[in-house]
């Protein structure tokens, strides 16, 4: 992904990360609470199979619609 993408992309799952604090459910393995932002992050790669900066341009789009439904949906 070029650079100017790879940014807009982070400012948007840090916004989704924003969005997402405190509504993420509970989870034995993080006692203290949900990152959001380390969520967010995790499924996009997981999905993608790639870093959200090594995901290729064309994808750009997906890969918006794909956060935002991660932030209508919290897992």
């Amino acid at each position: 992904m070029n650079k100017e993408n790879a940014s807009k992309l982070w400012k948007r799952i840090q916004q989704a990360g924003d969005e997402l604090q405190g509504k993420l459910p509970d989870h034995p393995n993080h006692p203290k609470g949900r990152n959001p932002y380390a969520h967010v992050a995790l499924c996009v790669k997981n999905k993608f199979k790639l870093s959200y900066k090594d995901i290729p341009d064309t994808l750009y789009d997906d890969v918006l619609k794909y956060i935002d439904e991660l932030v209508a949906n919290p897992e």
